[in-house]
């Protein structure tokens, strides 16, 4: 933990996303009571709560939106056939 004149700083240097290779928590005043051990450990667990989504998760939703988007063109191109013919 790092101490400034204004601000006391929790960095965790080991997040669990691939993008990122530290996080920077600003302590409140009114909790710079608190023991460093629990600062560390609830900002540990908000940086890994916050952490980005496993690849094969993004891939996964990716999959999904072109499956939603093809199946949206087949009832788009069904819905103006069927008016093309009865209208």
């Amino acid at each position: 933990m790092i101490q400034g004149v204004n601000h006391q700083i929790v960095e965790i240097t080991r997040p669990e996303c691939e993008y990122f290779e530290r996080v920077i928590f600003f302590v409140k005043p009114e909790f710079s009571s608190v023991s460093q051990g629990t600062l560390r450990e609830r900002a540990g667990i908000i940086a890994g709560d916050t952490g980005c989504p496993p690849p094969s998760k993004i891939r996964a939703q990716r999959l999904s939106l072109i499956g939603k988007l093809a199946v949206s063109a087949v009832f788009g191109a069904a819905v103006a056939i069927i008016f093309t013919h009865f209208i």
